[in-house]
């Protein structure tokens, strides 16, 4: 079975094929960098991780960006706010959202371009839209798309104009009346470049034939992409809040710019919410990913996530990951069972049919809930047989999601929080206890490590044991 993914601007699945045999460039809108990355943010990262995994797993070389926006109102608020320069918040947010992905095992990307970096590129492609006369200057100094002479706008979305005028919610006198504040000339206009305001630092201005200002967040994508990876590339993902209005004006603006598309297959991954409510501060439901840290392992909050297809609404609750930790350790434990040793498990037979099953779903728009169910398979079948074959074959496929490797007794005995050296002396005097036939202290022993939240398990090679 070839790969088949869905494609949001068909609106059905398809059949993979990179304009490129065997390199697919794959562009991924990356965080607007001004705080801690949150669950939501978890969630999209984790989603294209898996597509870059699963690339690279299907033998492709993969070219994969994801942006950084580090120019943008809320990043200039909160730098105003600290009292520290524009640079100094995004390096420290920046860092910080390494730190977080790299915790719950997300590969950083081939390049992760920053939207300051690329503004001459970005007002390349203005001049070009603004030549083409699809972007006018407007009064207030800033420069706007004019979204009607772009005869494609809302393909990506499904909605004609008129449809996505209607659903702004205001009257449409209401509606011409903001856009002359603004200075646009229809409603549904969006700025290119925005025209720097007096009580702006000096480091949030950019220089480039427009006077001081900034560019547009849709603008940067659109430069950035296309400067990395060409101007048409295979994948454009992120998150199914940013298919209106990020995607389709990326789309205008590319495409109007260009005079061709620019993206063969769009990814959007499904929401995320928190008790089957939307996340969000005013509900008192919002989690960063350091949030989630103290209480969960970074492979346990993966696996988590990995639960959920990345298409599917993701629910993300305490109960949730807890019974993703359980099952977790269902898996560590077969692992363990079979002697399966921490590394490089070898290359995949995919003809031997639990890795073509597992193949089977991946290829399936990258189904991981039909590979996850192959894993438990595997894990059942370790535990019937202590195979170490089919021990390595689970963890190499689970491999290709990012899970499964570490030693499983380290990962069975992780946060126990007691001292290895205390527990190792109590199973010493089982043992002597158990010699001695005092099988009532046996006993007492045991049920003193349980009390401390310790399970041993006694094999022929001797007792070991792991965190209740």
């Amino acid at each position: 079975m070839a790969l088949r993914i869905y494609n949001t601007l068909t609106r059905q699945v398809e059949d993979f094929v990179p304009i490129e045999p065997g390199h697919v460039r794959m562009y991924v809108c990356g965080m607007t960098i001004y705080d801690l990355c949150h669950m939501g943010h978890a969630r999209m990262m984790m989603a294209f991780d898996v597509v870059y995994r699963w690339l690279e797993a299907s033998g492709y070389k993969v070219t994969y960006v994801r942006n950084i926006t580090d120019i943008e109102d809320k990043i200039i608020k909160r730098a105003v706010e600290r009292g520290i320069t524009i640079r100094a918040l995004t390096d420290e947010m920046i860092e910080a959202m390494r730190q977080d992905l790299g915790a719950i095992g997300a590969a950083p990307p081939t390049h992760e371009p920053r939207a300051t970096e690329y503004v001459p590129q970005m007002l390349s492609m203005i001049g070009t839209l603004e030549q083409k006369g699809l972007a006018y200057r407007a009064s207030n100094g800033d420069v706007n798309y004019a979204v009607r002479k772009f005869p494609g706008y809302g393909k990506l979305s499904g909605k004609s104009i008129d449809d996505l005028r209607a659903g702004a919610g205001l009257a449409d006198r209401d509606l011409k009346a903001r856009a002359a504040a603004e200075g646009k000339e229809d409603p549904l206009d969006f700025v290119l470049w925005k025209a720097a305001k007096a009580d702006e630092p000096a480091d949030a201005k950019f220089d480039g034939g427009y006077g001081p200002g900034r560019p547009g967040w849709h603008i940067e994508c659109s430069a950035m992409s296309c400067a990395v990876l060409g101007e048409r590339f295979d994948i454009h993902g992120g998150g199914m809040d940013l298919q209106f209005p990020h995607h389709e004006n990326e789309i205008a603006q590319s495409e109007g710019a260009l005079g061709h598309p620019f993206v063969n297959y769009w990814l959007h991954n499904g929401f995320l919410n928190v008790d089957n409510e939307k996340m969000s501060k005013s509900l008192g439901n919002f989690f960063t990913i350091r949030d989630v840290l103290k209480k969960f392992d970074g492979e346990t909050l993966r696996f988590f996530m990995l639960r959920t297809h990345y298409r599917s609404p993701f629910n993300f609750s305490d109960a949730n990951l807890e019974d993703a930790r359980s099952a977790l350790r269902r898996l560590y434990t077969a692992l363990e069972k079979g002697g399966s040793p921490q590394g490089n498990s070898g290359p995949i037979d995919w003809q031997q049919p639990a890795a073509a099953a597992f193949k089977t779903a991946m290829d399936d728009d990258f189904n991981t809930p039909g590979a996850m169910a192959v894993l438990f398979e595997l894990a059942a079948e370790v535990n019937r047989s202590a195979s170490a074959d089919v021990a390595r074959l689970l963890r190499a496929l689970a491999g290709t999601l990012g899970v499964l490797q570490q030693q499983p007794t380290a990962f069975l005995r992780a946060g126990s929080g007691l001292d290895e050296g205390w527990i190792n002396e109590r199973i010493e005097a089982r043992n002597a206890a158990k010699k001695a036939r005092d099988f009532a202290a046996s006993d007492r022993i045991r049920d003193e490590l349980s009390a401390a939240g310790v399970m041993l398990k006694d094999t022929p090679q001797g007792t070991t044991w792991v965190k209740a």
